[in-house]
Protein backbone atom coordinates (compact mmCIF):
# COMPACT_ATOMS: atom_id res chain seq x y z
CA UNK A 1 0.00 0.00 0.00
CA UNK A 2 1.33 3.41 -0.98
CA UNK A 3 2.02 5.98 1.70
CA UNK A 4 -0.48 8.85 1.83
CA UNK A 5 1.00 12.28 1.08
CA UNK A 6 1.50 14.46 4.13
CA UNK A 7 -0.98 17.26 4.53
CA UNK A 8 0.45 20.61 3.44
CA UNK A 9 3.69 19.13 2.10
CA UNK A 10 3.27 20.49 -1.41
CA UNK A 11 2.35 23.96 -0.12
CA UNK A 12 5.51 24.19 1.94
CA UNK A 13 7.64 23.23 -1.07
CA UNK A 14 5.98 25.86 -3.27
CA UNK A 15 6.34 28.53 -0.57
CA UNK A 16 10.01 27.65 -0.10
CA UNK A 17 10.58 27.85 -3.85
CA UNK A 18 8.98 31.30 -4.01
CA UNK A 19 10.99 32.51 -1.02
CA UNK A 20 14.19 31.14 -2.53
CA UNK A 21 13.39 32.82 -5.87
CA UNK A 22 12.63 36.16 -4.20
CA UNK A 23 15.72 35.88 -2.04
CA UNK A 24 17.85 35.09 -5.07
CA UNK A 25 16.35 38.00 -6.99
CA UNK A 26 17.02 40.40 -4.09
CA UNK A 27 20.58 39.08 -3.75
CA UNK A 28 21.16 39.40 -7.49
CA UNK A 29 19.84 42.96 -7.64
CA UNK A 30 21.86 43.87 -4.55
CA UNK A 31 25.08 42.42 -5.96
CA UNK A 32 24.50 44.09 -9.33
CA UNK A 33 23.89 47.45 -7.66
CA UNK A 34 26.95 47.06 -5.43
CA UNK A 35 29.13 46.29 -8.45
CA UNK A 36 27.55 49.02 -10.61
CA UNK A 37 28.11 51.56 -7.81
CA UNK A 38 31.75 50.42 -7.42
CA UNK A 39 30.97 49.37 -3.86
CA UNK A 40 34.38 47.82 -3.16
CA UNK A 41 36.08 51.15 -3.86
CA UNK A 42 34.45 52.62 -0.75
CA UNK A 43 36.51 50.28 1.39
CA UNK A 44 39.65 52.08 0.21
CA UNK A 45 41.14 55.46 1.07
CA UNK A 46 41.28 56.48 -2.60
CA UNK A 47 39.87 60.02 -3.02
CA UNK A 48 38.55 58.99 -6.43
CA UNK A 49 36.03 56.75 -4.67
CA UNK A 50 34.39 59.87 -3.27
CA UNK A 51 33.57 60.92 -6.84
CA UNK A 52 32.04 57.61 -7.93
CA UNK A 53 28.77 59.49 -7.70
CA UNK A 54 29.00 62.14 -10.38
CA UNK A 55 27.46 64.60 -7.93
CA UNK A 56 30.67 64.61 -5.86
CA UNK A 57 32.95 65.49 -8.78
CA UNK A 58 33.04 69.22 -7.90
CA UNK A 59 34.23 68.34 -4.39
CA UNK A 60 37.02 66.12 -5.74
CA UNK A 61 38.02 68.74 -8.32
CA UNK A 62 38.13 71.51 -5.73
CA UNK A 63 40.14 69.34 -3.29
CA UNK A 64 42.71 68.69 -6.03
CA UNK A 65 43.22 72.48 -6.34
CA UNK A 66 43.12 73.27 -2.61
CA UNK A 67 46.05 73.75 -0.25
CA UNK A 68 45.61 70.42 1.58
CA UNK A 69 45.74 68.29 -1.58
CA UNK A 70 49.34 67.25 -0.99
CA UNK A 71 48.91 66.66 2.75
CA UNK A 72 45.47 65.14 3.33
CA UNK A 73 43.00 62.97 1.46
CA UNK A 74 39.24 62.75 1.97
CA UNK A 75 39.52 60.16 4.75
CA UNK A 76 42.17 62.16 6.62
CA UNK A 77 39.73 65.01 7.16
CA UNK A 78 36.27 63.44 6.90
CA UNK A 79 36.62 60.18 8.86
CA UNK A 80 37.69 59.37 12.41
CA UNK A 81 41.08 57.74 12.88
CA UNK A 82 39.99 54.91 15.19
CA UNK A 83 38.97 51.68 13.45
CA UNK A 84 35.36 51.19 14.59
CA UNK A 85 34.29 54.87 14.44
CA UNK A 86 35.86 55.13 10.97
CA UNK A 87 33.85 52.21 9.59
CA UNK A 88 30.68 53.34 11.33
CA UNK A 89 31.09 56.81 9.76
CA UNK A 90 31.79 55.24 6.35
CA UNK A 91 28.64 53.13 6.61
CA UNK A 92 26.51 56.02 7.84
CA UNK A 93 27.81 58.41 5.18
CA UNK A 94 27.42 55.75 2.49
CA UNK A 95 23.80 55.19 3.46
CA UNK A 96 22.96 58.91 3.57
CA UNK A 97 24.83 59.70 0.35
CA UNK A 98 23.36 56.82 -1.64
CA UNK A 99 19.85 57.62 -0.40
CA UNK A 100 20.22 61.36 -1.02
CA UNK A 101 21.79 61.03 -4.45
CA UNK A 102 19.42 58.29 -5.60
CA UNK A 103 16.31 60.17 -4.49
CA UNK A 104 17.86 63.56 -5.34
CA UNK A 105 16.76 65.05 -2.02
CA UNK A 106 19.93 66.74 -0.77
CA UNK A 107 20.86 70.38 -0.27
CA UNK A 108 22.68 72.03 -3.16
CA UNK A 109 25.48 72.85 -2.73
CA UNK A 110 26.21 69.86 -0.53
CA UNK A 111 26.53 70.76 3.16
CA UNK A 112 28.34 68.90 5.91
CA UNK A 113 26.15 67.37 8.62
CA UNK A 114 26.80 68.24 12.31
CA UNK A 115 28.28 64.81 13.17
CA UNK A 116 30.68 65.05 10.23
CA UNK A 117 31.54 68.64 11.15
CA UNK A 118 32.63 67.36 14.58
CA UNK A 119 34.82 64.72 12.91
CA UNK A 120 36.31 67.39 10.66
CA UNK A 121 37.08 69.64 13.63
CA UNK A 122 38.67 66.77 15.55
CA UNK A 123 40.88 65.99 12.56
CA UNK A 124 41.89 69.64 12.13
CA UNK A 125 43.01 69.64 15.76
CA UNK A 126 44.65 66.23 15.44
CA UNK A 127 46.97 67.55 12.73
CA UNK A 128 47.31 71.18 13.78
CA UNK A 129 46.71 70.99 17.54
CA UNK A 130 50.32 71.75 18.43
CA UNK A 131 50.24 74.88 16.31
CA UNK A 132 46.87 76.24 17.46
CA UNK A 133 46.73 74.83 20.99
CA UNK A 134 46.73 78.27 22.64
CA UNK A 135 44.01 79.54 20.31
CA UNK A 136 41.56 76.68 20.77
CA UNK A 137 42.09 75.58 24.38
CA UNK A 138 38.56 75.39 25.74
CA UNK A 139 37.14 77.18 22.70
CA UNK A 140 36.08 74.08 20.79
CA UNK A 141 34.07 72.24 23.43
CA UNK A 142 31.04 74.51 23.55
CA UNK A 143 28.06 73.89 21.30
CA UNK A 144 28.47 77.28 19.61
CA UNK A 145 32.26 77.11 19.53
CA UNK A 146 34.22 78.62 16.73
CA UNK A 147 35.31 75.91 14.28
CA UNK A 148 38.53 75.90 12.27
CA UNK A 149 36.60 75.98 9.00
CA UNK A 150 34.86 79.18 10.07
CA UNK A 151 38.01 81.05 9.07
CA UNK A 152 39.64 78.38 6.93
CA UNK A 153 36.64 77.34 4.82
CA UNK A 154 38.59 77.10 1.57
CA UNK A 155 41.47 74.96 2.88
CA UNK A 156 40.01 71.58 2.00
CA UNK A 157 37.97 72.32 -1.09
CA UNK A 158 38.74 75.82 -2.27
CA UNK A 159 35.75 78.05 -3.02
CA UNK A 160 32.40 76.41 -2.26
CA UNK A 161 30.64 75.35 -5.43
CA UNK A 162 27.88 72.91 -6.19
CA UNK A 163 26.61 71.62 -9.49
CA UNK A 164 25.42 75.07 -10.49
CA UNK A 165 28.40 76.94 -9.04
CA UNK A 166 28.67 78.76 -5.76
CA UNK A 167 25.47 79.28 -3.80
CA UNK A 168 24.16 82.79 -4.28
CA UNK A 169 21.25 84.76 -2.89
CA UNK A 170 18.80 84.47 -5.78
CA UNK A 171 16.72 87.48 -4.69
CA UNK A 172 19.83 89.71 -4.72
CA UNK A 173 20.35 88.97 -8.40
CA UNK A 174 16.73 89.82 -9.23
CA UNK A 175 16.95 93.48 -8.18
CA UNK A 176 14.62 93.08 -5.19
Amino acid sequence: MAAAPQAGGRGIGRRAAWLAALGGLALGVGLFTFRYAKGLSYFSADPGACANCHIMQPQLDSWQKASHHAAASCVDCHLPVAFLPKWFAKASNGWHHSKGFTLENFHEPILIKPANARILQENCLRCHGGLVHELVTGATNDRDALRCVHCHATVGHGEAAGLGGAETDWTATQGE
